[in-house]
This record gives C-alpha cells, structure tokens and sequence, in this order.
C-alpha cells in the first residue's frame, strides 16, 4: 500500500526542516539566508499588487509571506500558486534569448513553494518548484519537478543528522564487490580515488580519508538546492536534489537526482536529451547528451558522455569521451577515448590517455560463478578491434593489444608494447618498443592532440602528456631487465635454479651489449 500523508494545506512550504534537527533559536529558513545572504533588499507586497495578482490568477496560503523587490510588476506573474516564504527579485517588462528561444521575463503557470528567486527570470510551465535557490536572469521553462529535500547531499558521499550509515552513497571502483569502494566529493581527483583504491590493508589511512570526506561538508539538514545565473533549463522532467552552477543548459533530461553540476561562464555544462543521472558530481565544462545513463558516478571536468553511453559505479577523468558503450566499477584517469561499441565487463583501473576501438571487451562476466577480476593499465592503454581480455590482468604504459581473442589473464611488465595471440602455435607474442620503430609519429602527434584538447579553464591539476615521464621512463628499465634476465636464462650455460636474477640480468645485457645475432636463438620469457 502506498503511504500517502494527508496534512492541512496551510503547511504546505513549511516546516522544511523538523524542529527536533533546528538549532535552539534559529527558524527553518536560517540555513537559506546562510545560502543567499546578499539576496534583497525585500518589501511586502502592497494591497493593489495582491490585488493585481489575484486578478491573474495567483492565489497564495498567505500573500504576507511573498516577498519583493522595489522593481517588481505584479502584472508579469500569471497563473500561479505560491506557498510558504517566497522571495521575488526585479521582474521588469523585457524579455530573454537564449539561442532561438524568446520569451518574456516573469512567473506564468507554475508552482512555487518557498523559494527565492532572482532579477528577471523566466519561470514558465514549472509544475513544482520547492526551496530552490534561483539566480539572476534563470530561465525554467516546460520543467515537471525541481525539489530538493531536507537532508540532501548534492551527490557526496556524507549522511545527514540522523540518518543512518547504509543510506550513504559510495563509488564501487576497481572491484565489482566493493572492496575497494570509495566516497565520491566534490572536487575529487583521481588520485584522490586511487590512494582509496590503493591501500585498503591501511586501516589508519582509509579511517582519516572518510573523515577528511566527512569534515569538507556540513552535516546539518535544511540546505537549499541552488540554480546558478543564467541557467536554462528546459523540457525536462525531474529536478530533485541537485545544485547547479551558472551558464549550465539543461534540456529535454528525463531525471537529474542528488548531483553535483559544476558549470561556469568560462566553462558551462550541458546536459541534453533523455538523460538519467543519479547520484553524481559533474564538473566544470562537461556535456551529456542522447540518452545516457549514469549513476554512482564522477565525471571530471571537461569530459563527455554521448549517444546512450552508461556509466555506472565509476570515474571518469577529465577531458575524456565516452560514446556509445558500458562502462562499470572503473577508474578512468584523463584523456581517455571510448566509442562504438565496446564495454569494460570487469572492474578495471587505466592511467588515462588511453583509446578503446571498436568491439573491444575487457572482462569475462563471467567465468565462473564468482565476481570478475580486475584489470589494470598504464597511460595509453590500446586495445584494438574486437580484442577480448580475461579478467585480472596488468599491462604497462603504451600496450598496444592486436586483434583477438585472449583467453588467459596476461601480465605485461615491457611498456611499448604490441601483444598478439599467435593461434596457430599457441602462444602469446610480446613486440618491445612497437611505437618506436613502427609508430613513433603517433607517440608524438598523441602528446600535442591530447594537450590540445585540455580545455580546463582551472587548472587545478598537472596532467602529463609526454610518452617519455617517470611512470614510463622506469617502466622501460624494468623491462629492459626482463628482457636481459630472458636472454640470460635462455642462452646461459648455467641452468642451476639456484643461480640468483641478478646474474642472468647481467649475462643477458653482456649478449646483447655484443650485438651477437640471435636471429636463430630461441628466447623464452618466463616472468613478465
């Protein structure tokens, strides 16, 4: 059975927050002037604008708690309900433009309860507005719900007073059965999540980040939703608990709940058409259009998602694309390119700048009855056409993995490198430093592309693009290592076990330093 409360409708728009969470002498608005404290000044309405305003058929639970400016034509709010404190800002006779879209400035058709709301604003077709926030110069037109509730969170991973610890949210990354599961913030890098990620046999380390998480939000009830200047929202469904930034566009969206959406003049967010984002941040710059789906979720700054993309219990770094695929349970640093059909299947961890091409899956789902893997790669991870990995798997900087089905888990130590299934003598096959004798230019030409498209107005991070840096420069002396300890162990006389690495690594870099042809010589490597 459906628990529907009936209450008297004069306390529709009040007691927002309950008075056992309020603060000894404070009202339930304290926290709203604590938001908006430059809002005003405001007067009460004279007796010809309620007048006025009944004759266009606004009706109010009490006219007294509507509030205005000094410019304020009560002949521009039409056909509306107003309930609890409402706050007006100047409606003068203009109208507003954004793109083709025209429209007069003022209130038409729309439902208000408790909420303060900016200079010239169009409010027109919004069926329940309830203690949001509104900036100068909003337009909200054709919106079915915009609400927040007393003990919202915008997408962070906080619990509110009273509340009980398994309505937090967390980001299940890197592992399909939460073991490495992380509280999203706003503002977080993905860093931050990996050091989470990381180091969970840390008890003392995972305690402080949940209390750092917990001390950068305030855990009182009763904040209000905001909508930034200039905002356009329109032709959309649900609005519930979300915060919003200014110059963000939002159009035809079907739900927007308990997010975090960062937009800036320099840097505007958009969000279009059928899309469903559930407890998230977005940041500044980024776009989602085309049905996508998103829950648990963090999208970095100047990132996207298009064209029915899912992102689910992840993390996506800055200027990254997602288009047309499913990704779950990763860890996706920046600059990371994914479009066409293909799907991470299984928890994964990639150091950005990376590209899936079509048909590519990485996971299993399943093998066997318990949770996949996990999948780990360095920076420029490249998994061709219709490649299909196995679960618990590591690859270093600049794996290049051709065409193919690969049925075990792989290892790959040496960064540079194309690996291949070789079918017909079942074996893998490893080619070190493929990029640098057959694709260097792309090397090169990827390190200006992707600072190019580095479109961050706040820089707030240094990302690094070059193919040569510290992750990778040591990557190649350790590969280089595996490949003098391979050629060492194959080709040495010695064939004790008890004969120590260092050893081997020292005959293998002798035969190789001679520039001795091995052309004919079978290599084996045995650990990579």
């Amino acid at each position: 059975m459906n628990h529907i409360i009936k209450t008297p409708v004069s306390q529709l728009g009040y007691r927002f927050i309950d008075s056992k969470w309020l603060p000894e002498g404070k009202d339930e608005y304290y926290l709203r002037f604590e938001q908006n404290p430059a809002a005003g000044p405001y007067r009460a309405l004279t007796p010809d604008e309620i007048v006025a305003l009944t004759r266009n058929g606004n009706i109010s639970d009490n006219w007294n708690n509507v509030q205005v400016k000094e410019e304020f034509d009560p002949a521009l709010v039409q056909q509306c309900k107003f309930h609890g404190l409402v706050r007006i800002g100047k409606l003068e006779p203009f109208y507003l433009q954004f793109h083709d879209l025209k429209l007069p400035v003022g209130i038409y058709n729309s439902s208000i309860i408790s909420c303060d709301i900016g200079d010239h604003v169009v409010i027109n077709n919004v069926h329940y507005l309830s203690h949001y926030i509104i900036g100068d110069e909003v337009m909200l037109i054709n919106v079915n719900e915009i609400e927040v509730t007393d003990h919202c969170k915008f997408g962070n991973g906080i619990i509110k007073e009273g509340e009980k610890e398994n309505v937090r949210i967390w980001l299940e990354l890197c592992n399909e059965n939460a073991g490495r599961k992380v509280l999203p913030f706003d503002g977080m890098q993905p860093g931050d999540a990996w050091l989470w990620t990381r180091f969970r046999d840390d008890e003392k380390l995972m305690k402080k980040l949940l209390e750092f998480t917990e001390q950068k939000f305030d855990n009182r009830r009763g904040y209000y939703g905001k909508i930034g200047d200039r905002t356009v929202i329109k032709n959309t469904r649900i609005i519930k608990d979300c915060t919003i930034g200014t110059d963000a566009y939002i159009k035809g969206a079907n739900k927007l709940k308990n997010l975090t959406i960062n937009s800036s003049a320099d840097a505007p967010t958009q969000i279009g058409e059928g899309c469903e984002m559930v407890n998230g941040i977005i940041g500044y710059g980024c776009k989602a259009f085309y049905g996508v789906k998103a829950v648990r979720f963090i999208l970095a700054s100047h990132s996207q998602l298009k064209y029915g993309a899912r992102l689910i219990n992840s993390f996506l770094g800055d200027n990254s694309t997602i288009s047309c695929c499913e990704v779950l349970n990763s860890l996706i640093f920046p600059a990371h390119e994914q479009h066409h059909n293909n799907s991470f299947l299984c928890a994964s961890l990639l150091g950005g700048q990376s590209n899936m091409a079509a048909g590519a899956t990485i996971g299993s789902n399943h093998n066997s009855r318990a949770a996949d893997g996990e999948l780990i790669a360095g920076r420029g991870f490249w998994p061709g056409l219709c490649v299909s990995l196995k679960h618990n798997s590591k690859f270093a900087s600049y794996t290049l993995i051709a065409k193919g089905d690969f049925p075990s888990e792989l290892h790959v130590s040496i960064p540079f490198c194309l690996v291949s299934n070789d079918v017909c003598n079942d074996r893998l096959v490893l080619m070190p430093g493929y990029w640098f004798m057959y694709n260097m230019y792309a090397l090169a030409r990827n390190v200006i592309k992707i600072a190019s498209r580095d479109k961050r107005s706040f820089k707030n991070q240094h990302i690094e693009y070059d193919f040569l840096a510290p992750d990778s420069v040591n990557e190649l002396f350790s590969g280089l290592e595996i490949i003098e300890r391979s050629v060492g162990e194959s080709l040495s006389k010695s064939r004790a076990n008890k004969t120590i690495p260092e050893t081997f690594i020292r005959q293998g870099r002798k035969i190789l330093e001679s520039n001795a042809s091995l052309n004919k010589r079978k290599i084996l490597v045995k650990r990579c």
